[in-house]
């Protein structure tokens, strides 16, 4: 077994589970997510037409919001950002967001009080069962952080 076929096996497999049938494309669709996390549609579209580049940018929508709907892949909806997706799925997760260069960050799931993850309900309101908390995060990273403090010296 070669290391391209051993993930289409795991991901064929998955596909089943989900009521999918296996196709080429749906395979690609989830390689290129898995390859490269976050990614948006876009990103995707240019690495599956690596593989088959007669694929439409059309058919690669079709197929990412169909895996979306399967539960095979998560859309990430970040600020001033296209959706992004990613095949980590069912661990809620969530997600830091650097503002300075757009890099985006798994974080585990988040505890404890701040920031708040449990709704304070209103009395009266139609309460939910909680089953998601989408928390996204946003900051400098490191390299964004260290630049702005080297800019600050420099013209200081």
């Amino acid at each position: 077994m070669t290391e391209h076929t051993a993930p289409a096996n795991t991901w064929a497999a998955s596909l089943r589970s989900a009521g999918r049938r296996v196709t080429k494309q749906r395979l690609a669709v989830l390689a290129a997510v898995e390859q490269s996390p976050h990614s948006t549609a876009d990103d995707v579209v240019t690495a599956v037409r690596a593989e088959l580049a007669d694929i439409t940018v059309q058919s690669v929508y079709v197929v990412l919001s169909d895996l979306t709907v399967s539960g095979l892949l998560r859309r990430i909806e970040t600020p001033n950002s296209p959706a992004r997706y990613e095949t980590r799925v069912n661990d809620n997760h969530h997600h830091a967001v650097c503002t300075g260069c757009g890099r985006i960050e798994d974080v585990d799931c988040a505890v404890g009080h701040a920031p708040c993850l449990t709704p304070a309900w209103s009395p009266g309101s139609n309460q939910m069962t909680i089953q998601i908390a989408d928390v996204v995060y946003q900051g400098l990273c490191n390299d964004c952080r260290e630049a702005s403090a080297q800019n600050f010296t420099t013209t200081s």
